[in-house]
Formats: C-alpha cells, structure tokens, sequence
C-alpha cells in the first residue's frame, strides 16, 4: 500500500481530486482540487464530447496529475456519465494517458452509485439505517437504496443537471411550459425506481453531489440562517427545497441572469434543472429531508481502492463482486453446478502452469468470474450462445465492484470459451491493449481446457496437476473415484487444448492421473 493516494472523479460538470494519507482501512485528505469542466456540455444528449471540452479536460487532468505528484500519490481516475455515453470516448481516454499522463477508468452507473455509497458511509454515521442515495450529476443521477455494507438497489438515469439544462433550459428566457415539461419528464424516469423504493424503502435520504450542497446554501442564505463552516451531515427539509425551487423559477422568469442569495455564480445556469430533480427525488418518494454527505464518488474511490490493494488482488469474489457473478448465475445459467466445478478446474489449471503464463492475482479472478458465466447465454439461445454470454455480461448491471473495463474482459473470457479464438478483426477484442488481450486470450485458453474436462456434467475430474518441460505441458485429470471414466473428459479437453499450445509455445497433452 502507498502511503498516498489521488483519487480523481471526471464528472459531467466538474472534474474532483482529492490526495489522501493512508492508514488501515481510511485515509486522512491533504488535498482537495476542483475544476468546473463542463465536459458534456454542448455535446448533443452526450453522444459527442466536444472538441474544446476535451480541451479543458485534458489540460485540468495534466494539472491534477501535477498536484498528485507533490506528494507522490498515485492516481486512480474514474469517468461517469459523459464520457461513458460519449461515441468519441476512446479519443479523451487515448489523450488524458499520452498528454495528460493519467489512465482513466470509465465506470457503469450503478457502479458509480456502489462507491459514492461507500464514500457516504464514510462521511455519516448511518451505517446500521437503510438509506436511499441521491447523486445528482451532469449528466446523470444516482440512485442507490443501501444497509450497512450492502447494495440493496441501485440505478443511474439520465436526469442530469448540464443534460437537462441543455434539453429544457437552453434558451436565454423561460418558455411557459419549460418547467412543467422538465417535471413531468423527471417524474416518468424516476417511475422506473418506484419498485425498488415500495420493495425496500428507506428510512433517511441522503445527498451527496454539488448541486444539493447548492439547494441547501440556498435554502439557508434565503432564511438568514447561518451556513454551517462543516456541510457534512446537514439538512435541508423537503419544503426548503421547495422554496428554493420556486425562488428560482420566478427568478428565472424575470430573465436569463440569476442574482439570488447563496447561488454561486459558475452553477447558476444549470441549478433550475438540478433543483427541480431533487424536488422530484423528494415528493416522490415521501422523504421529509435531505441529509448532505460532503463524501461522495472520490472518496468512494479510495475506499475501493484501500480494499482492493489491501487484498493484494484487484477484487475478492467473497465480497460486492461475488454477490453480482452469482445473481447473474442464479438468473440465467440452469445449470450452475457445472459452472462452478469448471471455474475452480480453470483456477487449478491457472495456479499449475503460472510460471509459463506470469499472469498476476487480478487475472486469476477475472477468470473465475468468466468461468462462471460463460454459459448465461444458453438463455438467450444455444446457437452462438457464447456471443449471448457476451452481451448479457457487457450489459449487466449486477456485477458491482467492477470498473466497465474489468467488465470488458470478463465478457471476452467468456464470449471466447468456444468457438473462435480471439482475433485483431474482432473490434471488441481489437480495441483492448495490449496487456488486455493477452489476458483474455490466456484465461480463455485455459477456459477451454477446463470445460472440456467436465464435459460430461458430472464432476467426473476432480482437480488437475501439471508437469512442465522445455516443450511440453503434461495435464493430469485427477478422478473424483477410482471407478470414474474420464475418456469423455481426456478427449474433449485435448481437443479444446489448441488455443493454450499455442500461447504457451510448448504441446498440451490431456491424461488421467
């Protein structure tokens, strides 16, 4: 573990960073950065990132690495809504690793919603109260319903304050019906939440992005009440957010410019839009307050980061990531016992020959977890159900604890279990790296062996050892009884073998042990 860390959030609006010390399991800040970015704006429902936007993103990435390096913190960057919606993405990850020098991650939405969860936890003392997340961003908001360390639901929609300012605000003066077609479409996309909400409820709501701490400054500056120097675990009542929506219509109807106590300047054209989704959030769903969490996605960053790097492997399936491989499992796999017995004969298989392949612990996991939903697609279909297994993987959003390229590569184990191996002319292969590809290729490669070994579906091998030479690899399907015929087996995983003779450079040759 490095005794510093940077975390660094590449949002819609704002871009965040924040160094922290570490220590067991937390961290202490030394450094917070923000830069009002605003990387979606203008971009067309967020199809595109604009040219200039990509710009100012890239030279306020080069500036956060800078910062970092006072203090010799490395960096983990994640981006949320713009940049994972946009078609030109590839072009600003490409450009923040070469110019900025900054690897940046993009995360799904109920990704980004699990770790601004775990920053919350973080920040106030609710961690034994059922909550339900509110994070309103550029161009999305999180919603999250969670107790004590368990995600109970969550989702992201596309109700963003730069997005819906652009949709519904664009103008220079207020159309009579802008408000009322901006509510009652916030209205029917929080509807597809209602069902979580009336399933699991929630006994506080908690916010925890730039545009409530706005709303709560606001409603205090228009009470005189003082604001507190420390935002973390303040309220604002459900008729304050209220009132402050309605200071801003009438505001806004009076012209473009908005003067109004508390509202800083930079967000003043897109708080009419953020305000009317936390009004929503709030009648909504029957909360009286609102509770800020000033620890948001940064810091859940960290968290994660703590765990991950504490573990020595980038996940542990035992944990958050573990419980979505087997939700997935359980939903679309009728015979989930052999998925299992093949993912710890891949693992085995990985652990005897990591001398010739030199993967490290985080590949090891991405192969159990495509080891175990290699079949998901035989629900769609058994024709090409490994292209099933694919998509259903690459859309999930079940499998929390993984970043959208972690992601990636558990689907491509999977989609390449069978069939044709990986190949430059496939785009989603061709457009991993280097280190990337040699990971699917390798865990694909052993995947295939370990399925042919349990081609029966009876758990007929239980367990492989290798012996290895200078050219070749010797496989021992050991027999879970004396009496077990593994000719089945022997000859399926030979035959499966081709793909791991050749990354391995040696000849692969299958025997009962």
């Amino acid at each position: 573990m490095p005794s510093t860390l940077a975390a660094i959030d590449v949002g819609t609006n704002s871009f965040h960073l924040v160094v922290a010390r570490m220590g067991e399991g937390e961290f202490e800040v030394i450094e917070r950065e923000k830069e009002m970015v605003r990387l979606g704006s203008g971009a067309g429902d967020m199809k595109q990132l604009d040219p200039a936007a990509i710009e100012r993103g890239i030279a306020t990435l080069a500036r956060f690495r800078q910062i970092a390096e006072i203090d010799d913190a490395p960096i983990r960057a994640v981006a949320t809504s713009a940049v994972r919606e946009a078609e030109n993405h590839d072009e600003f990850i490409r450009r923040a690793r070469v110019e900025a020098g900054v690897e940046v991650e993009v995360i799904s939405g109920v990704e980004e919603a699990r770790l601004i969860h775990l920053g919350v936890l973080q920040a106030l003392r609710l961690f034994d109260e059922r909550l339900m997340l509110c994070d309103i961003g550029g161009g999305s908001t999180e919603l999250l319903i969670g107790e004590r360390d368990e995600v109970l639901a969550a989702t992201s929609l596309k109700l963003g304050a730069v997005r819906l300012t652009d949709r519904f605000f664009a103008g220079s003066s207020l159309h009579p019906s802008a408000v009322s077609s901006c509510r009652a479409h916030i209205q029917s996309t929080l509807s597809s939440f209602d069902r979580a909400f009336d399933r699991h409820g929630a006994e506080v709501l908690v916010g925890s992005s730039g545009t409530i701490e706005q709303v709560l400054r606001m409603a205090y500056a228009a009470e005189g009440t003082e604001v507190p120097r420390n935002l973390n675990g303040a309220v604002v009542s459900a008729d304050q957010v209220r009132a402050v929506v309605a200071s801003i219509v009438k505001a806004r109807k009076k012209g473009n410019k908005l003067d109004l106590p508390g509202l800083e300047p930079r967000r003043a054209d897109i708080i009419l839009a953020g305000a009317l989704v936390l009004e929503a959030v709030v009648d909504r769903f029957g909360l009286g307050e609102v509770v800020l969490s000033e620890y948001a996605l940064r810091e859940g960053v960290l968290l994660d980061t703590i765990q991950r790097t504490a573990g020595g492997t980038l996940h542990h399936l035992g944990d958050v990531s573990r419980q979505g491989v087997e939700a997935m499992l359980r939903t679309w796999d009728d015979d989930p016992s052999h998925s299992a017995h093949v993912a710890n004969l891949a693992l085995e298989l990985f652990d005897a020959t990591a001398d010739l392949h030199g993967l490290d612990a985080g590949s090891r996991e991405y192969l159990e977890a495509g080891a175990l939903l290699a079949n998901v697609g035989l629900a769609v279909a058994h024709t090409q159900h490994h292209k099933h297994s694919y998509y259903l993987i690459r859309n999930s959003e079940r499998l929390l604890g993984f970043t959208d390229g972690e992601i990636e590569i558990i689907a491509q184990i999977a989609r390449y279990h069978r069939k044709s191996a990986p190949k430059p002319s496939h785009a989603e292969y061709a457009a991993l790296g280097d280190d990337d590809q040699e990971v699917v290729r390798t865990c694909a490669a052993i995947l295939r062996v370990a399925i042919g070994l349990d081609r029966g579906h009876a758990a007929r091998v239980s367990g492989v050892r290798a012996r290895i030479d200078e050219r070749a690899l010797l496989i021992e399907a050991v027999p879970s009884a004396p009496e077990d015929d593994l000719s089945l087996e022997i000859y399926a995983a030979g035959e499966r073998s081709t793909l791991l003779a050749e990354l391995l450079d040696r000849s692969v040759e299958v025997v009962a042990g």
